[in-house]
């Protein structure tokens, strides 16, 4: 009767938990507790528990991981933040370790640097270690580590190695060893990492890496603006003897041309001689290069 009653109760709970998600969709956050009442701390117990419908439950909690972290970076989450998301990705890749998708993009989202982010690239890296594990000679893991270690941690050694040994392994592009030659040649370097990210705009199969592909190139092209539009207000400064009060008096100077606005057309701000990007620019956090403050 216990080995019949088992799956029924697993049944019960996937309902249960379909039925909390349609509840959220139509009154919008639940309360905290939904979480807890999805997360059990156990990887092993879990799977004992859901049987052969591992894969299953894996997608359910996958989803709920892509929530917590969408809602989180919309401030919907202000009590926990992101505490329960590296849980989630650990209990959904221990009911499906070739759960490729939940280890590439739970890495990101893992290192995201904050206010985007949790910014715990130390767990990026476990969980991609983890899908190592089961999935050795996966050059897309290997690639992800090095990414890693190259823009969270500015390692770029470590970036190289992982580059290296990803490119020896079946099935990994043509351009992977000379990339790991380029990161310790340039690490740090804009160039490099534009190199880095239009690899993966050219390469990714993902609408979703491709569309944050984009978004990293455009970073960078705004960090340089901003380092130029620096320049432009230094030399109005020292030519008047003081800051410029707003663009358009730069611009009547004849020092800039047309409009003030970064890649995605948000305008540049400009207080104090000071240059930055709109608090409301979707580029924001702007990376760290080699030799800027952390």
């Amino acid at each position: 009767m216990r080995r019949a009653a088992t799956p029924v109760l697993f049944v019960l709970l996937l309902a249960s938990v379909v039925g909390l998600q349609a509840a959220r969709e139509r009154s919008g956050e639940l309360p905290g507790t939904y979480d807890e009442l999805l997360y059990v701390r156990s990887p092993e117990a879990l799977r004992r528990m859901s049987l052969s419908y591992h894969s299953l439950l894996a997608d359910v909690y996958w989803i709920r991981a892509v929530q917590l972290y969408g809602d989180t970076k919309l401030g919907r989450r202000a009590d926990r933040g992101y505490d329960l998301l590296y849980p989630m990705l650990d209990l959904t890749t221990s009911l499906d370790p070739y759960f490729d998708v939940a280890y590439q993009f739970g890495a990101l989202f893992l290192a995201e640097a904050p206010p985007g982010g949790p910014g715990r690239p130390e767990l990026a890296i476990r969980l991609l270690e983890k899908g190592l594990r089961a999935q050795p000679d996966d050059w897309q893991l290997h690639q992800a580590i090095g990414f890693v270690h190259y823009w969270s941690y500015q390692d770029y050694g470590a970036a190289a190695e992982w580059f290296r040994k990803g490119s020896r392994l079946p099935g990994a592009p043509t351009w992977m060893e000379p990339l790991a030659a380029v990161t310790l040649a340039e690490g740090g370097n804009r160039n490099a990492s534009r190199l880095l990210w239009q690899q993966i705009l050219r390469s990714a199969s993902d609408d979703w890496f491709r569309n944050e592909a984009d978004r990293r190139l455009k970073q960078l092209d705004a960090m340089d603006q901003v380092e130029t539009l620096t320049r432009v207000v230094a030399t109005f400064t020292a030519r008047q003897g003081r800051p410029p009060a707003n663009w358009d008096e730069v611009i009547r100077a004849g020092y800039i041309r047309g409009t003030v606005s970064d890649p995605t057309g948000a305008p540049y701000r400009l207080e104090s001689g000071a240059v930055s990007l709109d608090p409301k620019s979707r580029l924001l956090p702007l990376p760290k290069t080699a030799g800027e403050p952390q």
